[in-house]
């Protein structure tokens, strides 16, 4: 009997027309292009238009060399009535006013949305004017999107209209410290540092990110007022987490791609090292792209590349009604903290198997 090839492959192969068209907006960026890789490879997602403020007029190639003879699209750089136009979804990754524009005008088309910055990741529109310098211009709007962690949000992701992408090292804080929110260990004061590499920063050179500087340096910034602070704390209290209160120190690393954050909370005395291991076993057992490593410790250069994450925990000293635990977690900043878990996002939105274009593993090292 002929093996039924399902309808995505044979979509694919045999030149059908695939299920849903997409709009990627800031295109020529390092997520942009970690977006468009993935999407140029998904079964049932066709990319009709891709928004840059530069190379305009030119092949995704002229910025994204990888994609040579992958597409013939070209930058564009369209209004926000164009952009939503004709498409069932808008990816987006531009700064706040472009993308209040866009979300608007798609308002009035109906056409779904996936902001990858921070515009709408908050429900507090004060803790936004605090920790981004101003205030919000739809404050209106902050309860309309999904935050985009899958992981806890799932079900409200799919057939979402409007999705807020996590940040990156929101989401690795954020995935490390759920296990023990979910059980109610969690509560009062979370420490922790986070490294990272330099294509978080953006595809644009800056004296902080010039390789002959950055390769042999390490510094912090934003210390103790990150602006992915106040999500985190959100996400925390929302899974069950008692009046968190993170402080937060990133650190800027010699590497291109890659966060490693260690957080350091305090879990009730009684918690044991099997209950503390058997709650981060529970949380990964049946998700995609969590995993708990054999040897425990988790390390950037295995998930570089991938849409997985890590995670770790090291049981510390009791001291007094408390225990001292270490969690450790790591992923890449452009899938799993960035382009990956937006197309996961949009799996989810349109109905798609989650994993589809995200399987595959890094490369090593």
């Amino acid at each position: 009997m002929a093996k039924v090839v399902g309808f995505s492959r044979c979509a694919t192969l045999c030149g059908m027309a695939k299920r849903f068209k997409v709009a990627v907006l800031g295109g020529s960026g390092f997520a942009g292009a970690e977006l468009l890789r993935r999407l140029l490879l998904h079964p049932d997602v066709e990319v009709v238009r891709v928004g840059a403020a530069d190379h305009l007029g030119e092949p995704l190639s002229a910025a994204l060399p990888h994609l040579e003879g992958r597409t013939s699209l070209k930058f564009e750089n369209p209004s926000p009535e164009q952009a939503v136009s004709g498409v069932d979804v808008v990816l987006m990754g531009i700064p706040q006013g472009a993308s209040i524009a866009v979300v608007e005008a798609a308002m009035a088309s109906g056409t779904r949305v996936i902001d990858m910055s921070g515009t709408f990741r908050l429900r507090d529109a004060q803790a936004f004017q605090t920790f981004y310098g101003s205030a919000h211009p739809r404050p209106d709007l902050l309860s309309e999107f999904v935050y985009g962690l899958p992981e806890q949000n799932r079900e409200r992701l799919r057939g979402a209209r409007w999705v807020a992408s996590p940040g990156c090292f929101a989401t690795t804080i954020e995935l490390g410290l759920l296990p023990l929110a979910r059980k109610g260990w969690l509560s009062g004061p979370i420490e922790a540092v986070g490294v990272t590499g330099s294509s978080g920063s953006g595809v644009t050179p800056s004296p902080t990110t010039h390789h002959p500087t950055r390769a042999q340096n390490l510094r912090t910034y934003k210390p103790l007022f990150h602006q992915h602070t106040p999500e985190i704390e959100e996400l925390l209290a929302a899974a069950g987490a008692r009046e968190p209160v993170l402080s937060f120190v990133p650190v800027s690393a010699p590497l291109s791609r890659g966060i490693f954050v260690s957080s350091f909370v305090r879990v009730p005395a009684s918690v044991s090292e099997a209950e503390l291991w058997a709650a981060f076993a529970e949380f990964v057992k049946d998700e995609p792209f969590l995993r708990v490593p054999e040897k425990r410790l988790p390390e950037v250069v295995a998930v570089a590349g991938s849409n997985y994450a890590e995670l770790g925990v090291v049981y510390g000293p009791e001291l007094g009604s408390e225990r001292l635990v270490t969690v450790v977690s790591c992923l890449d900043n452009l899938m799993k903290g960035g382009a990956g878990q937006a197309v996961q996002n949009l799996n989810l939105m349109l109905g798609l198997p989650e994993t589809t274009s995200l399987e595959d593993i890094g490369p090593y090292p």
